[in-house]
């Protein structure tokens, strides 16, 4: 899906991922993250989420929880995160990293609420009153007062499968007096998913919006005011300006870091692309290769590979995506003009977090490539081997 884009504007992060691969430092089935770029994004987003005056979350379940990129991302100026769920904060803490968001994609298991409270998260999202009573009673023990999102998800809204949950209007109303009743939370704003999608290169509002505005003028005339709405999916520079003009206080960059939201496919937006994934040719079978799998992701998009053992001789060919049905084993190349032991470099949408994979970070990828670490997807670090040289 960015395998042309990451090739036209940073090959350097190709070339030293065939080369590490080559020379045996990473093995198939790796991540490789241009950490110098991913801060230089960040400071893009920061610097024009200033001008638009919405404040920034970054998501970080995308490349795997990684406390050095998360750190990086900090320097950049975007200071807090958002956690896709309650372990994800518990990682992002434990790296120093203030937690600005969590609860939205999955709520919180009612025996983790004292932990995540004691993370002291600004804002936890309750997808029911059940969910803002066992917030708010826990809240209370610990003698906090906890700021709350309600998510607001309208029957005819665009949800994705798996991710149901939240306040219909209807629903809204039936319950804000109960909620309003709970000495443990404060109602701060609103939230919903996704607020955007990309349509002709192009973000367009989703209904949510509608339905989140509509949310917000029902509460301010319940003497609810300064809301915040907070309107997460497909955040980047090239969102940020309809953000502001759709009412939103805040956005949530997660692939924009890396350069690969889906218009990052179609056009040179500021932000870079910064990750590639790495395979090796394992065989070949009925005229088709096959590389090592672990870390492909079902809604990858992915189109082509470029294959080969150094970067000047490598060749595009097609790819073939697996069922998303079967286990990633291995992934196909329609192709059997390639050596066993070749390098297979791909740069496709990923959730690194649902896969298997590695993640090697490299910084002065420009100027003296250094391997700084290797990590498992949730953020701990595989290998001693870190402030390594590249070899070239």
């Amino acid at each position: 899906m960015f395998l042309e884009m990451t090739k036209e504007r940073n090959h350097k992060l190709i070339e030293v991922s065939t080369d590490l691969h080559q020379q045996g430092v990473i093995s198939p089935n790796t991540y490789v993250l241009d950490l110098d770029t991913v801060k230089n994004n960040a400071m893009l987003l920061d610097e024009e989420a200033k001008k638009q005056d919405i404040e920034l979350l970054f998501m970080t379940k995308q490349f795997g929880r990684n406390p050095v990129v998360a750190n990086a991302i900090v320097e950049a100026g975007i200071q807090k995160a958002v956690a896709v769920d309650p372990w994800e904060a518990i990682t992002l803490s434990n790296a120093n990293i203030q937690i600005g968001h969590v609860g939205h994609i999955v709520q919180i298991p009612k025996k983790m609420i004292p932990t995540i409270l004691n993370l002291n998260p600004d804002y936890i999202t309750v997808f029911s009153y059940e969910n803002a009573k066992n917030i708010s009673d826990t809240a209370i023990r610990l003698g906090k007062i906890q700021k709350v999102y309600l998510r607001i998800a309208n029957d005819d809204d665009y949800i994705y499968n798996g991710q149901e949950g939240g306040f219909s209007l209807k629903s809204l109303k039936d319950n804000v007096k109960k909620i309003e009743q709970l000495q443990g939370i404060q109602i701060a704003g609103l939230t919903s998913f996704p607020c955007l999608l990309i349509q002709n290169s192009q973000p367009i509002a989703t209904s949510n919006v509608k339905s989140m505005q509509k949310a917000k003028q029902f509460l301010i005339k319940r003497g609810h005011h300064d809301l915040e709405m907070n309107m997460p999916s497909a955040t980047s520079t090239a969102s940020l300006e309809l953000l502001k003009q759709l009412g939103a206080t805040q956005g949530e960059p997660g692939h924009a870091l890396t350069g690969t939201t889906p218009i990052h496919a179609i056009k040179s937006l500021k932000e870079k692309p910064a990750m590639v994934y790495v395979s090796e040719v394992s065989h070949v079978y009925n005229n088709k290769s096959y590389v090592f799998g672990g870390g492909f992701y079902p809604r990858s998009h992915m189109k082509h590979a470029l294959v080969g053992s150094n970067f000047q001789q490598m060749k595009k060919v097609s790819a073939i995506e697996n069922e998303p049905s079967s286990i990633d084993y291995y992934g196909g190349l329609d192709t059997s003009e390639v050596n066993v032991g070749d390098t297979a470099i791909f740069a496709f949408r990923t959730q690194m977090f649902v896969t298997n994979a590695q993640i090697a970070i490299i910084e002065n990828l420009k100027n003296s490539p250094r391997l700084i670490g290797i990590y498992d997807t949730f953020g701990n670090l595989l290998t001693d081997n870190v402030n390594t040289s590249v070899k070239k």
